[in-house]
């Protein structure tokens, strides 16, 4: 494993000369929110806004696919080179860069694709949120959706996330609309927090994946669009790292998939690959512990977030103590500030008032690649992994955008 995580310095888009420098989201023109108001201004529904600019280089589409792929960040293309001839051919021809939102982390960026909005806007603010008024923690990727009903205590998927979807926009458009991802997601509260609109069908891997999302792209003569979710990079540079045997494996698996769709568009259709974030390889002597340093846990009563981001919901009176352990601890390894501060520098765009409590009291973002665990209260793999995500940094926050017409 060489921990490989981009090009050479000076190549980053985004005013990054490396992949370890900072980039803040490009909300409102260069952002993975703005990914899907583009397809449907392309697709002709009307009031949809087009700021990537679609609309004129794919006149004449009337289907689209968009296809999600966890884990693919602009700086591991290089990475992903000799292992995805199809891949590299479509970055080398019509790739472009975007940023992702902030956390740049799945569920935040799933419902940003979703929503066509910024974090602060929809509500899904991280991985980990804390319930306002609760000590309890949400993990959206096991949000329940509504059949939980009484069983669970996790908030209403629509009244947490409250905008309406792109995919419901569509749809009262005329526009076909089908959301296929794993079978196990459906009826999860995050994908209906952010594919409500869809017509869902389940697909379990490459080959299946390419064929629902083709079989729906074709299905009928009017305007559709089609979203497609394949999570296996991300899972491999996770546990085995970016540029490991296995994730070279999942990149030849993407290339397989890419192959599959690329061949099979329609003569009237596109596609649009992109993806929710990038990946960086975290070194064993770079991992603070929360939950054995007791300088990091006095007065803190929830923590929440990821090991590159973490929310600090602190005791009455707190945050300035806190605050200071922390920068004292973690040192030049983060930024450590108050919510009105991490607020206020844009990192999450607007942030209505019901929605910023989801926020800690105090921010941490990790620099470089560092990560702060949480051995005893975060999930026990989470220590354990090699490639992490969730900050500012160019390797997670800058993604690809590839656009292939049939």
């Amino acid at each position: 494993m060489t921990g490989s995580t981009g090009p050479a310095a000076g190549s980053g888009p985004f005013g990054a000369t490396g992949p370890l420098d900072l980039v803040r989201p490009e909300y409102g023109g260069d952002s993975l929110a703005d990914v899907l108001p583009s397809a449907l201004a392309v697709l002709g529904v009307p009031g949809a806004a087009d700021p990537l600019g679609l609309v004129g280089p794919m006149a004449g589409v009337r289907r689209i696919a968009v296809l999600l792929v966890d884990g693919l960040g602009w700086y591991q293309l290089p990475t992903a080179a000799p292992y995805a001839p199809v891949l590299t051919d479509l970055a080398a021809r019509t790739g472009r860069p975007l940023t992702s939102g902030f956390p740049s982390t799945t569920p935040t960026s799933v419902v940003s694709l979703g929503t066509g909005a910024a974090p602060g806007a929809h509500g899904v603010l991280g991985f980990r949120v804390n319930v306002p008024g609760t000590d309890r923690v949400l993990t959206h990727i096991n949000w329940s959706g509504p059949a939980g009903g009484l069983r669970t205590p996790d908030p209403e998927p629509r009244r947490w996330q409250p905008l309406p979807t792109q995919w419901e926009l569509a749809r009262a458009a005329g526009v076909a609309v089908t959301v296929v991802s794993r079978p196990e997601y459906a009826g999860s509260g995050l994908t209906l927090a952010a594919n409500s609109g869809g017509d869902y069908r389940g697909a379990a891997g490459v080959e299946e994946l390419a064929t629902e999302m083709l079989a729906a792209l074709s299905a009928g003569p009017g305007p559709t669009l089609v979203s497609g979710y394949h999570p296996d990079l991300d899972r491999r540079g996770h546990l085995t790292g970016v540029d490991s045997t296995d994730w070279r494996a999942a990149v030849t698996d993407l290339d397989r998939l890419l192959d599959r769709l690329v061949g099979g568009l329609p003569a009237d259709a596109a596609l649009l690959v992109t993806a929710d974030h990038g990946q960086l390889n975290v070194p064993p002597d770079r991992r603070f512990d929360l939950d054995i340093d007791p300088r990091l846990r006095a007065g803190v009563r929830v923590v929440a977030g990821e090991p590159r981001v973490r929310y600090l919901h602190t005791e009455p009176g707190a945050v300035d103590d806190v605050r200071a352990a922390w920068t004292e601890v973690l040192g030049p390894a983060a930024w450590v500030a108050s919510r009105a501060e991490a607020v206020a520098a844009g990192w999450f765009g607007p942030v209505p008032e019901a929605h910023l409590s989801r926020i800690g009291d105090v921010v941490v973002c990790c620099r470089e690649s560092y990560v702060v665990l949480a051995s005893r209260t975060d999930a026990p793999i989470e220590a354990k992994l090699v490639a992490y995500h969730g900050s500012w940094t160019a390797a997670e926050m800058t993604i690809p955008l590839l656009t292939v017409r049939g």
